[in-house]
């Protein structure tokens, strides 16, 4: 696809919808390449959304089919994460992490997962008995585990930063608490009818659009006349919420630990930011779409959080934890559903040519933006 076609001259070749971590991953990767890029964010300033709730969590790539978008972008992301954090001077830390079976009959669960991995082509994946887990998290209690070495942490919100330093560079521009009501094909591409934060309105011309607006993906998706149901493009979400380890628990983690996944979702899991803070969480509930979120985390969850946890951390009850934070992925399978991997498209077969569609882009998506990014651009180029 070819977005160099005759833009009127106030306009852009390529719209990004959205300044969360994938928007951010796929201007720079545009701009790079000498594309005009805008950048187009409705909150007052970037990776406010989705981005902001995130883990930060580098996922190494074991959960996912093989041969679907999020096992390949997740394990070719994390590889380009990890070099542009150290080009870039963006703290991470490759900590690991121990998938811990509490019980006998979840120690099959690790050898299929051990074969996932392997199949997606991930590396730094070794089964441990018993005795290795104490060995290196004393506090936990597990049967065995499967040992991921390439997890790692890394610091979203200067992650975000140095994308927008690389995308403005590169003479992308920023255009901040900019909401897109409409959106009307073109014979150039596109035009946006934008709603400013100061009340006011403009439009805006566009050889492509990029839609990268997370939770808010599958309405700008319906603006350029995509049917999202019948694409199965619709995006159900799913609040997880977070609590923190008390300051005064005498639980020490060295890596994150997660339990094998269930039917919803990875479990709750025991995570640690960069300060080494530990965290739990998510859970999962489905909630309706409102505006704004809620993000509010209910305090009596601390009692199912901690029947949970103790599969694995026998010693945390209720009253080491409390209310952290909640984040809400945007996700494609409706509650009770299986698999829905993430859509990275372009639409011109949807008779939306012009329109590339980032769709269901919930965990990992922070692990595989750079990758999610390359894709794009490959679309673009041809």
């Amino acid at each position: 696809m070819n977005a160099r076609s005759s833009v009127p001259g106030s306009g852009f070749e390529i719209v990004v919808i959205g300044a969360g971590v994938t928007g951010l991953a796929i201007a720079q990767a545009l701009a790079r390449v000498g594309r005009s890029v805008l950048i187009l964010e409705r909150d007052a300033q970037i990776a406010s959304g989705i981005t902001s709730r995130n883990s930060e969590v580098i996922h190494a790539g074991l959960y996912y089919p093989t041969g679907s978008l999020k096992a390949e972008l997740c394990v070719a992301g994390r590889e380009r994460l990890y070099a542009w954090s150290k080009e870039k001077r963006v703290e991470t830390r490759r900590l690991g992490k121990l998938i811990v079976a509490t019980h006998e009959g979840e120690l099959e669960v690790l050898d299929q997962l051990l074969a996932k991995g392997q199949a997606n082509g991930v590396a730094g994946l070794e089964l441990i008995d018993e005795a290795e887990v104490r060995r290196l998290e004393p506090d936990v209690r597990a049967r065995g585990a499967l040992h991921s070495k390439e997890t790692g942490i890394v610091d979203g919100q200067a992650l975000c930063l140095s994308l927008l330093a690389a995308a403005e560079s590169k003479g992308a521009v920023l255009s901040l608490g900019q909401s897109v009501r409409s959106l009307t094909p073109r014979s150039f591409g596109w035009r946006l009818d934008i709603s400013r934060g100061d009340g006011g309105s403009e439009e805006i011309d566009a050889g492509c659009v990029i839609d990268a607006a997370g939770l808010d993906a599958d309405r700008v998706a319906t603006l350029a006349g995509l049917d999202v149901d019948a694409l199965g493009w619709r995006q159900f979400w799913c609040k997880g919420d977070y609590f923190s380890l008390v300051p005064a628990s005498r639980i020490s983690l060295g890596r994150l630990i997660y339990p094998v996944p269930g039917t919803a979702g990875l479990g709750i899991h025991a995570t640690l930011d960069l300060a080494g803070r530990v965290r739990f969480g998510p859970d999962v509930e489905y909630v309706e779409k409102v505006d704004p979120p809620d993000f509010g985390v209910d305090p009596a969850k601390a009692v199912l959080f901690s029947k949970s946890i103790r599969r694995y951390l026998p010693s945390l009850g209720p009253e080491k934890l409390r209310p952290d934070y909640a984040g809400i992925r945007p996700k494609r399978a409706a509650e009770g559903g299986s698999f829905e991997d993430f859509v990275v498209e372009e639409a011109s077969s949807y008779a939306a040519p012009g329109f590339i569609a980032c769709i269901g882009i919930e965990s990992p998506g922070l692990t595989a933006a750079l990758a999610i990014a390359d894709r794009v651009a490959e679309m673009i180029s041809d």
